[in-house]
């Protein structure tokens, strides 16, 4: 085969394969479960964009929207009246997050019975983040030393449905994988049903971490955490803090779109949904966004995904 300037070349030849492909997105079923999280607002306005967020998100028929947890508990009262809102106002299974941070055993069993009172019946059990960044997590003198414990406490004060989280590149504090690996085992063993990751951005890093969970004989659900990325500049801070690797491609790609939203917004939307893509490829159909209370990427990726409507939204009756 040739072209005007001679023979082809074999990346040429791949890259045009690449182009007479199928559509990466054509024909997909929409087979795909997805949940959201969000966290709580800290004033009208932001109350307004989550609000937004939740209406606009709801018609997928998301699994379950999750509300984050501030350290030491200091979003303790917006997370449940978030979480409440969303359980009474909509039809989607609303979780709660929890933590061991600066709480004693009694304190956690008054949330819990809170939210059980309140019809929550989903929490996202965590350790927890140290009040301060760069400190070291300390356990309460009265309180649980993990999220192993956490999640045995929660399960003897009420049958909750309990997802934890899994860091397919390694928690910070953990001293290697394979003790990583132990951990998010006895929280599995402990009764959670599911562990959802810490955002990633390479597929090989989510499959990677899948086949060495189940050599450790970790056989519940993993669920990938998808993380668009709208703040660049954000975006690497939470990864420093949890140890996710941001590639060099990517940063590449958002290199000079500082004072350019809308492109920032596309390159994004783009990115996430191939890995999105790659992910179902091979074999994943749940997915777990990180949304930052904004819906706009997240259901654009849905969409791709196969995602549709289910119908129009439909309030619970008071």
């Amino acid at each position: 085969m040739t072209n005007q300037k001679g023979p082809i070349g074999l990346s040429q030849l791949e890259e045009a394969k690449r182009a007479l492909d199928v559509p990466l997105f054509a024909g997909l079923n929409g087979d795909a479960d997805v949940s959201f999280e969000f966290f709580p607002p800290k004033s009208e306005k932001m109350e307004k964009t989550l609000w937004d967020s939740v209406i606009t998100l709801e018609p997928l028929n998301p699994r379950f929207v999750s509300v984050t947890y501030g350290a030491g508990g200091s979003t303790r009262e917006r997370t449940h009246a978030t979480v409440a809102r969303i359980a009474s106002e909509t039809n989607i299974p609303a979780a709660a997050h929890l933590t061991c941070v600066d709480a004693s055993k009694a304190e956690i069993a008054e949330v819990a019975e809170a939210y059980w009172e309140a019809g929550i019946r989903h929490i996202v059990a965590l350790r927890g983040d140290p009040p301060a960044e760069g400190q070291v997590f300390v356990p309460h003198p009265e309180g649980y030393a993990s999220a192993a414990e956490l999640v045995a406490g929660l399960k003897a004060i009420a049958p909750f449905e309990i997802s934890v989280a899994a860091y397919p590149e390694t928690h910070p504090d953990a001293d290697c994988p394979q003790t990583d690996l132990d951990n998010l085992k006895r929280k599995l063993d402990a009764g959670a049903s599911r562990a959802i990751t810490q955002f990633f951005f390479t597929a090989e890093a989510f499959f990677k971490f899948q086949d060495a969970a189940l050599k450790a004989g970790i056989d519940a659900e993993l669920v990938p955490g998808i993380l668009p990325v709208s703040n660049v500049a954000q975006t690497r801070k939470f990864a420093g803090m949890c140890g996710a690797e941001i590639p060099a491609w990517m940063n590449d790609l958002f290199e000079g779109l500082d004072d350019h939203p809308a492109a920032r917004q596309l390159i994004a939307a783009t990115v996430a949904a191939e890995l999105c893509r790659k992910l179902y490829a091979g074999g994943v159909r749940q997915f777990h966004f990180y949304t930052l209370n904004r819906a706009e990427l997240s259901y654009a990726i849905c969409h791709l995904l196969g995602k549709r409507p289910v119908g129009s939204r439909q309030e619970k009756a008071a």
